[in-house]
């Protein structure tokens, strides 16, 4: 076939087009600094609202289904302002790596599922597991669109 490439997916992995590079140039030092200051400020923000609304195990854990949905939602903002914005370079490692991959967290979300059917609460333990699985794709959708539309009617002015 001719005509131009299909766009790919995901062009973080294809590190061989100079394009697709999501990596900073620079000390490594500084990128790791930059995304382990993140990673604080979102593990203490997620550790907060798990404080703030702790769950029995046999209840749907809210905080992390919160953060988790929240965190998706944000990440759809946040991918389509770099793409579209001049950013510093640093800022997607900050944000996206560092503060929404310290902010979420997967891990906690499949140990509220397991806890929840080891105490019988299978019910909820589905329904968690299906809620924060279409909340999340809903959230990321949600921000990717909305970023988009506003991004779009600020160019049109």
């Amino acid at each position: 076939m001719t005509g131009a490439p299909e766009p790919r997916i995901d062009p973080d992995v294809d590190l061989g087009q100079p394009d697709d590079r999501s990596v900073p140039p620079g000390p490594t030092a500084v990128l790791l600094a930059v995304i382990a200051a993140g990673g604080v400020l979102g593990a203490l923000t997620r550790a907060g609202a798990q404080a703030a609304a702790p769950n029995a195990a046999t209840g749907f854990a809210w905080a992390t289904f919160g953060v988790n949905v929240l965190g998706c939602l944000l990440i759809g903002v946040l991918m389509v302002l770099v793409e579209r914005c001049r950013a510093n370079p640093l800022l997607r490692p900050f944000l996206g790596v560092g503060v929404l991959g310290g902010f979420t967290s997967f891990s906690a979300y499949v140990l509220d599922v397991h806890r929840a059917a080891q105490a019988g609460a299978f019910g909820v333990a589905g329904g968690y597991l299906v809620a924060t699985v279409l909340g999340a794709l809903a959230a990321v959708w949600l921000g990717d669109v909305t970023t988009n539309a506003l991004l779009d009617r600020r160019a049109a002015r």
